[in-house]
């Protein structure tokens, strides 16, 4: 039985495992809509209502009998072959769904709440050819929080690459030294050039205007969470994609991610020049999904559940310009409120560009509820969890080496996108 403190995290999780709204779920429990709500609700509420303890036993247990469609003991992640996460093409649908239960696993120690030494003694070799802040702290926070330890390098100026080393020759002496690899680099394909030199586990953190696919991960682990709370599912929403969706590599990964569901609109929103590829339509054509392009902002965003603005690449532009981006792609608080519905979820993979004139994603929506970009970072701790525990072959011990923190925690951080008041 959860503590008040969890009990949200507990129902709403239980709700994304089920695929249920929350109709559905009370129907599951056989309890009244009203009665699940007031469970919902933050500890602090004059409404809040702790859940009976039979209840409690109730959603464990349906839960735990929930069908697991990926076999225990298969891999989750592979590559051809080997334990790598290089694309999201290589994912379907079920292996999703089961990271995601490795991740929920993770949120107590991605809160500092627990910890655990899973992967004491190994390390990770974070190899970072282009600039990043973020996925390269995220992704070595995340293999420390599982008790490993980290070696980095960044940029070209501080690899034997500069002298001409070749991509096979670095990666094999690498593979010498660590257990785990993380690699960026500002060519398409050259992640994959290094995880065919190596039999290490090999994740992809952007290969240029490729993919990224562990940002792709939780930005869909991140919607689920809200849409779970809002009572709503993946299947059938209607997500906007803004910016450069040229070069957009986030936008390339979670549009393809998205296409494993069902009965989805995507409506693609550039510039001139900067359009989605027709490579990534034709490969979410699938599914009975609706796909619209258009440059017109307004019309794009109105009714969506999930607006997805991106920056513009600048760095891999060959020929483009800036003129087309005009401030009419600006997201706004005056755009948002006109065109958005009040539970439309802003997300943004960030950096975003905070300087005045940018045509980005305005600091004006900061205290706005829908904003969820800083919601969205922390949950790339326990997702990439999930991914080092599932490529490293420990995930089932997680359950058994967790104990408590020893230290004095912090409280939750309280962002500048604000908590919505049933969030817990």
């Amino acid at each position: 039985m959860p503590q008040d403190g969890d009990q949200q995290t507990h129902l709403r999780d239980a709700m994304r495992i089920l695929n249920l709204t929350r109709d559905a779920f009370a129907a599951r429990l056989g309890v009244g809509r009203r009665a699940l709500d007031t469970w919902l609700l933050p500890a602090g509420s004059p409404e809040f209502r702790t859940m009976p303890e039979v209840v409690g036993r109730f959603v464990s247990e349906i839960v735990a009998a929930a069908p697991r469609p990926v076999a225990a003991g298969e891999p989750l992640i592979r590559f051809e072959g080997k334990p790598q996460l290089l694309t999201v093409d290589q994912l379907n649908r079920e292996s999703v769904e089961a990271l995601f239960r490795v991740a929920d696993l993770m949120e107590p120690i991605a809160k500092r709440r627990k910890v655990t030494r899973v992967l004491e003694g190994a390390v990770l070799g974070s190899l970072f050819f282009e600039a990043s802040t973020r996925t390269r702290v995220s992704f070595s926070a995340a293999f420390c929080r599982l008790g490993g330890a980290v070696c980095s390098t960044t940029g070209f100026t501080f690899s034997s690459m500069v002298k001409g080393e070749s991509i096979p020759d670095t990666c094999r002496v690498i593979s010498g030294y660590v257990d785990a690899l993380v690699i960026r680099h500002p060519e398409r394909g050259a992640v994959a050039e290094f995880a065919h030199a190596t039999n290490l586990p090999v994740v992809n953190a952007g290969d240029g205007p490729g993919e990224h696919p562990s940002q792709a991960l939780l930005d869909l682990y991140t919607i689920q969470r809200e849409f779970s709370r809002l009572g709503r599912l993946v299947d059938g929403m209607h997500i906007a994609f803004v910016g450069d969706l040229k070069y957009g590599r986030t936008v390339h990964s979670l549009a393809k991610l998205l296409s494993l569901y069902k009965g989805l609109k995507f409506t693609f929103i550039a510039p001139p020049g900067l359009e989605i590829p027709d490579a990534i339509l034709e490969r979410i054509a699938v599914n009975g999904h609706v796909v619209e392009r258009t440059s017109n902002l307004a019309e794009g965003v109105r009714g969506a559940d999930v607006v997805y603005t991106t920056r513009i690449q600048k760095e891999r532009f060959t020929g483009e310009t800036l003129e087309a981006y005009t401030p009419d792609f600006r997201v706004d608080r005056a755009l948002v409120d006109s065109a958005c519905g009040p539970d439309t979820l802003i997300m943004h993979p960030l950096p975003r560009d905070c300087r005045p004139g940018a045509n980005d994603l305005a600091t004006d929506l900061d205290r706005d509820p829908r904003l969820a970009i800083f919601r969205q970072t922390d949950n790339g701790i326990p997702v990439r969890m999930a991914i080092f525990a599932v490529l490293m072959g420990v995930e089932n011990q997680i359950p058994h080496a967790m104990r408590d923190a020893a230290w004095r925690t912090p409280s939750p951080i309280r962002p500048d996108d604000a908590v919505f008041p049933d969030l817990g």
